[in-house]
């Protein structure tokens, strides 16, 4: 699961071996999350939350050879349970951290939208054109690393991301939402952001 460690400035972070989409492991249905968690656990995914936040600093990204990536689910390291990470950029320059385990849709929009440029995946190492729907707003009900139920309403960018890992929790990969015989159906249809 684990590459090997890397150094810089002091501090020690992980760089994890992603599973690529042709491993067979990423088109399984995780398995619910048990709580509490570990403390090999919990440190795994301060680990992967550390891992994104450097991924999305372009200085470390190219100096490590990281590709940048939001977030991350269980499953691309091998772990076959059901929670996932996101790391955002804010602005300021600053960095949340959101983790997710045991995660539903309870509610949705019925507005669609995708990402302009094409959605891409840690797990998936070229580039892959056509429209993903995602739905613009969504409320999502979770547990947190401490087994605590709690529910947040997530829209536009954070929205697709979460719905982009839910995907990897049920074994799919989001070129499997893209049409196969008109890859930008829905184009307009859709709102592109």
């Amino acid at each position: 699961m684990i590459k090997y460690y890397l150094v810089w400035g002091g501090i020690m972070f992980k760089n994890f071996k992603i599973l690529d989409e042709k491993d067979k492991r990423l088109r399984q249905i995780s398995k619910e999350v048990t709580f509490p968690l570990s403390k090999d656990e919990k440190q795994t995914i301060d680990d992967v939350m550390t891992y994104l936040k450097y991924s999305q600093i372009e200085k470390y990204a190219k100096k490590y050879n990281l590709r940048a990536g939001w977030g991350m689910s269980a499953i691309q390291i091998g772990i076959d349970k059901r929670w996932f990470v996101i790391v955002e950029e804010l602005e300021d320059g600053s960095f949340k951290n959101y983790f997710f385990a045991n995660p539903k849709i309870i509610s949705n929009s019925t507005e669609m939208i995708y990402v302009e440029q094409g959605e891409g995946c840690l797990s998936v190492n070229r580039d892959v054109k056509g429209i993903v729907p995602r739905y613009a707003r969504i409320t999502v009900e979770a547990q947190d690393t401490n087994g605590k139920k709690f529910t947040m309403r997530l829209r536009e960018d954070i929205a697709i991301c979460v719905q982009h890992e839910m995907d990897h929790l049920e074994g799919m990969l989001f070129f499997d939402r893209i049409d196969k015989k008109n890859p930008f159906k829905g184009m307009n249809i859709y709102r592109g952001i």
